[in-house]
């Protein structure tokens, strides 16, 4: 997902998902390329793991061709958690001046929208938070 149109060095977050529980499972931000991806494999890698993805070279060049199917069926998980990030937080929408762009600034709260997805977490906050305007 891109983040910037019109800046030269565009911020992009790079997610892998559990297509079975559709949670984020490791993610990074930085620029589109095989560096940046091969960060986010690194984190993922696995000898039993499928990866499902779209037609971008990058993906080609970096995962083993054996565990790699190319196409848009396996990468509706993603595209939807996608469109979430971008529905749920300011920081993602094209145009804003809403908050900060900055790579540390998106990595944390992607790491925010990670946290507060898990029910126990958020069910724990929520009593915190509802006991102070109780």
């Amino acid at each position: 997902m891109a983040l910037s149109r019109r800046k030269k060095t565009k911020c992009w977050i790079w997610k892998a998902l559990d297509r079975t529980t559709g949670r984020i499972v490791a993610w990074v931000v930085g620029r589109r390329d095989a560096t940046t991806f091969r960060r986010l494999y690194a984190q993922v890698k696995g000898d039993k793991r499928t990866y499902f993805t779209d037609d971008w070279p990058v993906y080609r060049a970096v995962l083993p061709e054996a565990r790699h199917v190319i196409g848009r069926m396996g990468t509706q998980t993603v595209e939807r958690d996608n469109a979430n990030t971008r529905h749920y937080s300011a920081r993602m929408a094209r145009r804003t001046k809403v908050v900060s762009k900055s790579p540390t600034m998106v990595d944390l709260s992607i790491k925010l929208g990670v946290l507060f997805a898990d029910p126990a977490v958020y069910a724990q906050w929520q009593a915190v938070f509802s006991a102070v305007f109780a």
